[in-house]
């Protein structure tokens, strides 16, 4: 396998591993805020977070990467930003909605730097670029419900 080929596959993982972890905060975040529409909006990015890790892994099988494993170590920071959720549960939609916005600086600060490493092949640029996007929208979604929890 090229360098170039393993460095592909290395951050479209990494990037993976970002959206399933954010789509297991959603999980978490969904069944304990009190706030619909916080609610509705982390029961459908559930579904929107594996719908983009699903189109970066068939990006991995059209590259010839047969087996998709994703492992933790890039992802550390963002599972730590997550694992604070467990320990807010008790401080209410703020303080999970706090914990989800520091989740979504990761998956920014993800996209920024993937977008940033490589020159992607058109196609695979765009997908990454039209994720990126959303995340940046939910990212200010999730800040906007933080700071009205506030009130």
């Amino acid at each position: 396998m090229s360098d170039t080929l393993e460095k592909t596959e290395k951050t479209l993982l990494d990037l993976i591993e970002t959206l399933r972890d954010g789509h297991q905060g959603f999980i978490e975040l969904e069944t304990h805020l009190k706030d619909p529409a916080a609610r509705k909006l982390f029961r459908e990015e559930t579904l929107t977070r594996a719908s983009f890790a699903g189109e970066l892994e068939e990006e991995l099988h059209r590259m010839g990467v047969k087996d998709v494993k994703v492992g933790s170590s890039t992802a550390a920071k963002v599972h730590r930003a997550w694992g604070e959720l467990r320990n807010r549960l008790g401080g209410g939609d703020h303080a999970l909605l706090a914990t989800a916005e520091k989740g979504e600086d990761e998956a920014k600060q993800s996209y920024e730097e993937a977008l940033a490493s490589e020159d992607w092949p058109l196609p695979l640029r765009e997908i990454l670029l039209r994720q990126q996007r959303h995340i940046l929208a939910v990212h200010d979604q999730v800040k906007t419900l933080r700071d009205s929890s506030a009130a």
